[in-house]
């Protein structure tokens, strides 16, 4: 176990060198097939003006990689039958909700090149969200994988027993939560995909102390997949990760953490996404419920996501990624110490 450690570290940083080499044909052939931006009307400023036309899609810069380097490494614990199997289910999360950002993604460009679009209904798009989930969630409880039907508590060291009826649905709303959570932090050059990787930093670390290395392998992984993706998305971003990556990504750590059986931390380790998806359900109850009661609009918020509200206030978009990549970062020490005690 000690030398595999080592080998998923390596294995990471091998697959952040493979992915700059292929970044730049990659950015290339979205460019030649015309697979850019649109800017929602409500967004629309000098500012993000600038973004128009950069290619999206980034998402599949990560997926790809992530998806043959974890089957590479694990080929062999997935052709027996045992623990190691269940590989297989963050992986499947990987590729169905990365199916699903691409259509998304697809269809929006398709529209928006007649006239901005939003792809798929936000309806449609949640629903197939929850029966992804929901089918992880259940081949999760049924094989018994890892710390399934479980949940530890942090501080006091105990693992609690739930029933499968109880933990299925935990386990889909912690997916769908961070998959949509992870898709509004995409929002500005390097933004997701630095929070994402020192989130998935932080459960490979909390994997190898439970001894899952099959979890430690795809957990850095896939950082280094991200971080090869943000060798072109670093400002000003050369390519956007679209939903292909967000909802994946957000998907599998949610996967992440249910496998590693320490859900509880991941609103820690991700604080930056909840604050993200916070804001917003504030943002949208506020407005409603003021207009309700009181006839205005009260919005607690200049705009969301809550990045946006500190891009008016008038922190750069740099800025605005540092200082959240240091919470980032900070609430990851802070996960792994909590699963340490």
């Amino acid at each position: 176990m000690d030398g595999q450690f080592p080998l998923a570290l390596t294995v990471g940083g091998a697959t952040f060198l493979l992915g700059v080499i292929w970044g730049g044909p990659f950015v290339e052939v979205l460019h030649r097939f015309n697979l850019g931006k649109q800017i929602r009307a409500e967004l629309m400023d000098s500012h993000h003006a600038r973004k128009i036309g950069t290619p999206t899609m980034g998402g599949i810069m990560i997926i790809l990689p992530a998806i043959a380097v974890t089957l590479a490494l694990n080929i062999s614990r997935i052709v027996e039958v045992g623990e190691g199997r269940s590989i297989l289910v963050p992986l499947i999360v990987l590729i169905g909700f990365a199916l699903l950002g691409l259509i998304d993604d697809w269809e929006g460009i398709q529209t928006s090149r007649g006239n901005i679009g939003e792809g798929l209904s936000g309806k449609l798009k949640f629903t197939l969200q929850i029966l992804l989930a929901l089918s992880a969630s259940a081949i999760i409880s049924y094989f018994e994988f890892s710390y399934a039907n479980s949940l530890h508590l942090p501080l006091v060291d105990a693992r609690v027993p739930l029933h499968p009826l109880l933990f299925i649905p935990i386990s889909t709303f912690v997916i769908v939560a961070s998959s949509n959570a992870t898709n509004l932090t995409d929002g500005l050059d390097g933004l997701a995909g630095i929070i994402t990787a020192s989130a998935f930093g932080a459960f490979g670390i909390i994997a190898f102390l439970h001894d899952q290395i099959y979890m430690v392998e795809l957990c850095f992984v896939i950082v280094g997949a991200c971080f090869a993706f943000l060798w072109y998305n670093a400002h000003p971003a050369q390519l956007f990760m679209g939903d292909t990556g967000s909802l994946a990504l957000g998907a599998t750590l949610g996967t992440v953490a249910v496998m590693t059986g320490e859900w509880l931390l991941l609103p820690v380790i991700a604080i930056v996404p909840v604050m993200e998806i916070v804001s917003v359900l504030l943002q949208v109850a506020s407005a409603k419920l003021s207009r309700r009661f009181y006839g205005v609009d009260i919005r607690p918020f200049r705009r969301t996501p809550i990045h946006h509200h500190f891009e008016l206030g008038g922190w750069s978009e740099t800025q605005i990624v540092q200082r959240f990549w240091l919470i980032g970062i900070l609430s990851a020490f802070v996960g792994v110490a909590l699963a340490l005690l």
